[in-house]
């Protein structure tokens, strides 16, 4: 899902942040990859086009960006730190295989959840989010 440079400056300007030309560049590849990116998957699709942006510099927006809830952290049962840029609601699907994350969006689903939690109370828990990581492997 690629977004126009408008949305990515409304997005980042919503939050109280600068634009800058590294957050717009680093924004806009989370969402050109669109495949729950790498640190190391977006340093490499900047590098083609601006390849004098620093690898610590991505990594310092990439935290910004969580910090301020623009994208959340994904990680993955090979302990790799991956990106996401969707925030609405979903869950993810998991290959073991190819270490794929593909998003899951399934409102019954979410309400069977809520559902469970709100009868089955987590005493002195306070639940912000149940996000499912659904394990297996894609068909071929």
């Amino acid at each position: 899902m690629k977004l126009s440079k408008e949305t990515i400056k409304n997005l980042l300007a919503e939050k109280g942040l600068r634009i800058t030309p590294q957050r717009m560049n680093i924004l806009e590849a989370i969402y050109t990859l669109n495949n729950h990116p790498t640190a190391e998957n977006i340093i490499e699709f900047i590098h083609e086009m601006h390849p004098n942006i620093a690898t610590g510099t991505v990594y310092k927006v990439l935290e910004t960006f969580v910090e301020n809830k623009l994208i959340k952290k994904v990680k993955t049962d090979r302990d790799f730190m991956r990106y996401d840029g969707l925030l609405e609601k979903h869950h993810h699907l998991y290959c073991s295989e190819s270490d794929t994350i593909k998003d899951y969006v399934d409102d019954e689903l979410d309400n069977i959840l809520k559902d469970y939690f709100r009868k089955n109370h987590l005493s002195g828990f306070q639940i912000e989010d149940v996000t499912l990581q659904i394990r297996g492997t894609f068909d071929k």
